[in-house]
């Protein structure tokens, strides 16, 4: 119960790193911005896992190979397309490409790891997606491709690339490091590669362009965001496994609209209503136990 917990409300805070980020797009650019979410990341990363475990474990080649790859997937090419899309489209149009994620990670997991897919897990898993789409298109999905596929919509689909190689490799890694540490080595070695492209990209300019709502932003983002979320993330990767873990990601676009209720005062729909429903439908009938 309290891994399912941890997963919907780290849906619910991923739902809010849309806000922040296209908060802070506006202003900051796409390396700057993922350099400064991963530098508070890191940091707090960081003083958490030598506060608990008192060092950091030392790796093997192997081990150090999959954190780099990690790095590289889900921190410096995730968040460069992260904050490259928001740059250009709208968050609830980013957050439904978003919900290819658990299908990709579903049915990749059962082929690479042997996870089972059956039926009640295959239909959970769209019903799930049918949700964030109705949420997001609000009951119309042609919506999403009025505008045809541009520079945005394909930096999006690059984030849901690099997701789905993330979270499979961290299911190698997880066999040897906890979850605190995999997160911890994968947001710092993200971190050293993310500097020389916003250092390139106008760090120092940026900087003094950010304004008191973009640092609250990219605290949430580091904190919230990065430092609970990726933890509590691959905790349940390890508990119920990737395809299940996920499915939660279906809960991030429904999560968005929420809050773009509470923060922007939108209105509350009969699609944000069924939409959530559906949701949540999938997200029982995938991870339901069926012995």
């Amino acid at each position: 119960m309290w891994t399912y917990l941890k997963l919907f409300l780290t849906a619910v805070f991923w739902g809010g790193t849309f806000i922040a980020g296209r908060i802070v797009a506006a202003v900051v650019s796409p390396f700057s911005a993922a350099f400064l979410r991963f530098a508070i990341a890191g940091a707090c990363l960081l003083a958490i896992t030598l506060a608990r475990e008192k060092r950091l474990p030392a790796l093997t080649g192997r081990q150090a190979g999959g954190v780099a790859l990690l790095g590289f997937t889900g921190i410096f090419a995730y968040n460069g397309f992260f904050f490259a899309g928001l740059g250009t489209i709208d968050a609830s149009r980013a957050s439904l490409i978003i919900a290819c994620n658990p299908v990709l990670i579903t049915v990749l997991s059962a082929w690479i790891f042997g996870e089972r897919l059956g039926p009640l897990r295959l239909t959970g898993t769209l019903i799930s997606v049918a949700g964030a789409m109705v949420v997001v298109t609000r009951g119309e999905p042609s919506r999403i491709w009025e505008g045809g596929i541009g520079s945005g919509e394909m930096m999006i689909f690059g984030c849901v690339a690099s997701w789905v190689a993330y979270s499979l490799i961290g299911k190698v890694l997880l066999k040897g490091l906890s979850p605190l540490t995999t997160v911890t080595y994968a947001a710092l070695s993200g971190m050293l590669m993310l500097l020389p492209a916003a250092l390139v990209a106008g760090l120092p300019a940026d900087l003094a362009a950010c304004r008191w709502q973009d640092w609250i932003s990219l605290a949430y983002l580091g904190i919230l965001g990065t430092v609970v979320g990726f933890v509590w993330y691959y905790q349940g990767i390890m508990r119920i496994g990737a395809g299940p873990a996920s499915l939660f990601i279906n809960f991030v676009p429904v999560s968005a609209i929420v809050m773009a209720y509470l923060i922007l005062d939108e209105p509350v729909t009969a699609f944000l209503l069924t939409g959530a429903a559906l949701v949540g439908t999938g997200v029982y009938l995938t991870c339901r136990p069926t012995g």
